[in-house]
């Protein structure tokens, strides 16, 4: 893969975020013009890291051209583990068993969640959401959080753990369960996109829980 240079690489951490921009709306926020924007989109595209497609039309005229990142652009972000941890997970359940992996996956939970209780600051469920996603965020999971009523949104761009959860579902599977249990029994944590079924990001909806639920 060419070197990227830092405008491009910009390009590509914004349309991550957004999942989807036109070159009008990338121009707007760097202070520069669409036909410089476009520049740069094409040189992405040509090496695979972003793609046009066409908006939903408003009003007349031809639908806008949108972008967004492919999952190439996944190797531009950090990766905690490759190839070494999917062969320690296989060498694990091989000679152990799936049963050993589980206890192994259950005490990075434990360890995990007694690192979070304890680096998150008491408060309301969103300011404990939002440090969680800060938190998420310097381990490489590029978090953010959205409101959706009276629902949070914890919305995770990249998974630096994506080859090892790969070769190991529990790992996502304890990971929704420390969410829950750090976030506590007021609220409800659900798994509504994950980046392992074809998703483009992960996203856990964080609801107050009702008698109902």
């Amino acid at each position: 893969m060419a070197e990227l240079t830092d405008a491009k690489r910009r390009i590509i951490e914004v349309l991550k975020r957004a999942d989807e921009a036109t070159a009008h709306e990338l121009a707007e926020q760097f202070n520069t013009t669409t036909t410089a924007v476009r520049q740069h989109l094409d040189a992405l595209e040509q090496s695979g890291l972003v793609e046009r497609f066409e908006g939903v039309i408003q009003g007349r005229g031809r639908p806008a051209i949108h972008w967004r990142t492919t999952p190439v652009t996944r190797e531009l972000f950090p990766d905690r583990h490759g190839e070494l941890t999917v062969e320690l997970v296989e060498s694990l359940r091989g000679t152990l068993g799936a049963d050993a992996l589980d206890q192994v996956i259950d005490h990075r939970a434990a360890r995990q969640l007694s690192s979070y209780r304890a680096g998150l600051p008491h408060g309301s469920v969103a300011v404990r959401v939002r440090a969680l996603a800060d938190r998420r965020t310097v381990e490489g999971y590029l978090a953010e959080v959205v409101a959706d009523g009276a629902d949070l949104l914890l919305i995770e761009r990249h998974c630096p753990i994506c080859s090892a959860a790969a070769a190991c579902s529990s790992l996502c599977r304890s990971e929704l369960e420390v969410f829950q249990a750090v976030l506590g029994p007021t609220v409800h944590v659900t798994r509504e996109q994950h980046m392992l079924s074809g998703d483009t990001r992960c996203a856990y909806r964080v609801s107050p829980r009702t008698e109902a639920t």
